[in-house]
């Protein structure tokens, strides 16, 4: 059996994506060994990546007011989880939380709006913003705003924007069952548009909404097709007042085997643990640093995460590195007492909620 996981690993080294065969047995086959399985995720993670970890923080830039249906989000129109709504944060505040994140040691700045995409007028407004964070912080940044046109992406890329985040979530034939505001094709749309710009993707997926082991693979090729560099990989955070709450699928297990296959079918893109990631993985979230080369902290827009400490201290003691940045000094000596930076909040979070155990 262990040359089928060593199958796994050359495959990937090859940049090649595992048979569907393969990929269902890794994630579905009670035969399935994790560890092994883990490091046929890690050896094409390793030769890409090494053993560095990239760090991402999220600003809540503009919070709920959404008239879409994302039965997921606790900003759509159909919540009811208790968020604080805001319009637009002022740009002194995106400013200094910038900073506040590259401080931190973040690799990318990661600004996030509510809605179904900005106007023309808004887009030249952010395009302003990444100007000025990119000409002050030596981080990179990251947008996400909605839905995006031809026009709209060329006003970020003249701004010099890294990456627009626009989640796939789901499969195209699953996306009518999460969504019906806007359509699996728009969403390819918009990708297509910064691809066109030249503004790398990142778009990832939202796992245990009741997709079965065959929608992760789709969703993971269709990201392979499109050439995407980032991939988060989020873990459903059930939410009181969502209409999408939890389908009680994600064990610790089943969240390493999905991250681990996504992996083996993008061997060179830049995964990451995106939510949910604390309340899922629980005592295994060290071992998600295996397959995945990336991860957020500090919380993921409506709900709180671990802190920079935590965090922190998870990814040395396992062995890996932080990545940083020009203004990040990774003083490894430093105890959580002795921290003088703190980040601020992003603003409309709701308390950080259980997972619930199923039995």
């Amino acid at each position: 059996m262990f040359e089928r996981y060593q199958r796994l690993a050359e495959t990937a080294l090859r940049n090649e994506p595992p048979s569907r065969e393969d990929a269902l047995w890794a994630l579905e086959d009670g035969d399935v060994e994790l560890l092994p399985l883990l490091h046929s995720a890690f050896v094409p993670r390793q030769h890409h990546f090494g053993r560095v970890v990239m760090v991402h923080v999220l600003n809540n830039v503009q919070n709920g007011l959404c008239p879409e249906d994302c039965g997921y989000c606790s900003q759509s129109r159909d919540s009811d989880a208790p968020i604080r709504k805001y319009a637009m944060k002022s740009d002194e505040e995106i400013l200094a939380e910038a900073e506040d994140a590259a401080r931190a040691g973040a690799s990318r700045y990661c600004m996030v709006l509510s809605g179904r995409g900005p106007t023309l007028e808004r887009t030249r407004k952010l395009a302003d913003l990444i100007r000025r964070v990119k000409q002050r912080y030596p981080i990179e940044v990251c947008l996400s705003a909605g839905l995006l046109g031809d026009e709209h992406a060329q006003l970020l890329a003249e701004a010099g924007l890294d990456r627009l985040n626009h989640n796939l979530n789901t499969s195209e034939s699953r996306y009518t069952d999460i969504c019906s505001t806007h359509t699996y094709r728009d969403r390819l749309d918009t990708l297509m548009a910064a691809k066109r710009s030249g503004i790398a993707a990142c778009s990832g997926m939202i796992v245990g909404m009741g997709e079965d082991s065959g929608d992760v693979i789709d969703v993971a090729m269709q990201l392979r097709e499109l050439e995407v560099p980032s991939i988060p990989v989020n873990f459903l955070v059930p939410i009181e007042g969502n209409p999408v709450y939890s389908d009680g699928s994600l064990s610790p297990t089943r969240a390493l085997r999905v991250l681990s296959v996504v992996r083996l079918i993008n061997p060179n893109a830049e995964i990451r643990i995106a939510a949910g990631r604390e309340g899922h993985l629980r005592d295994l979230g060290t071992l998600a640093l295996w397959p995945a080369n990336s991860l957020f902290v500090e919380g993921y827009l409506t709900t709180r995460g671990d802190g920079e400490d935590a965090t922190y201290r998870m990814i040395r003691d396992a062995g890996f590195e932080i990545e940083g940045n020009a203004l990040y000094a990774d003083d490894t000596e430093t105890t959580t007492a002795e921290v003088p930076f703190r980040l601020r909040g992003t603003g409309g979070e709701i308390l950080k909620p259980e997972i619930r155990r199923e039995p």
